[in-house]
């Protein structure tokens, strides 16, 4: 079937500007052209695609049903010219990332990353903060701590501060700190971090009766079915805050460390290395 791309392409400049003197512009063509490309796509389909008005041009209906077709597929074929005209052979980029940061964080713009460096093939590899980059076989490793870890190179990307959070229905009986104590405190590995925040709190931390996780992730879930109150990186969970799952029902927030972007210093950075470094250091300095 012979399509009349030059047509289509006429068509789609057009109904984008509704102008036909500024769609000859943007092709580079006259306007004659475009009218005549016009005329002759119009005949193909056998419908008028436009109505000429004294300012401009307007779609009609058969118009409108068509443009995002051929918009789309005009984008389409724009994208994968680009990545064939990438000279840089496609390398493999493998990062171990804590589930929490992956998820909150990173998931929700891995699709404009891979949009701006289509020859990275990145392999991500999930886990509970407890990573061995050699033995694994990791380019890079995306952390939670205080960034000193033993031979490696570290970039601090975000700070993530705790705080409780549980289910708006148990927020509801909250007046202050001191009511956490009739609830199920939910923890993780880190036994601590209950402590350290009702001492924040200026109180003494209750006796811990709830479930214990071994991860950020199961654990927020925990506390959006009501299983109790979680101590968890607000940052993090603002998707669970948005649909309404998730509450913080104090403002009060205790730093233990932050998300590092970490590196063996023996491990001499790949151009897929650095551009994934550049992107995340530009995504978290644009907020």
């Amino acid at each position: 079937m012979h399509l009349p791309l030059n047509a289509l392409r006429a068509f789609e400049a057009s109904a984008r500007h509704l102008n036909l003197t500024h769609a000859a512009q943007e092709l580079h063509v006259t306007q004659t052209a475009v009218s005549q490309h016009i005329r002759n796509l119009e005949a193909y389909v056998g419908k008028p695609l436009f109505r000429r008005l004294p300012r401009g041009l307007a779609l009609t209906d058969e118009g409108q049903a068509l443009l995002p077709a051929v918009a789309q597929a005009f984008g389409s074929l724009q994208r994968a010219l680009e990545q064939l005209a990438d000279s840089r052979p496609r390398e493999v980029l493998t990062v171990g990332v804590v589930g929490t940061f992956a998820v909150g964080w990173l998931m929700p713009r891995l699709r404009e990353f891979q949009a701006q460096h289509p020859f990275v093939d990145l392999r991500l590899l999930t886990n509970n903060n407890r990573v061995d980059m050699a033995g694994e076989g990791l380019d890079y490793a995306i952390r939670f701590g205080d960034g000193a870890w033993h031979g490696t190179q570290s970039d601090q990307i975000l700070e993530a501060p705790l705080s409780p959070m549980c289910t708006p229905g148990m927020a509801r009986g909250l007046v202050s700190p001191a009511d956490l104590a009739i609830l199920p405190l939910l923890r993780t590995y880190r036994a601590e971090e209950w402590s350290d925040w009702f001492a924040a709190a200026g109180l003494a931390c209750p006796v811990l009766r709830g479930a214990v996780f071994d991860s950020s992730l199961t654990l927020a879930e925990a506390a959006a079915q009501g299983a109790g109150v979680a101590l968890l990186p607000v940052k993090l969970f603002v998707r669970d805050v948005s649909q309404g799952r998730l509450v913080q029902p104090f403002a009060l927030e205790l730093y233990k460390g932050a998300y590092w972007l970490t590196r063996l210093q023996s491990r001499t950075p790949t151009i897929a290395m650095q551009v994934f470094r550049e992107w995340l250091l530009a995504q978290m300095e644009a907020g």
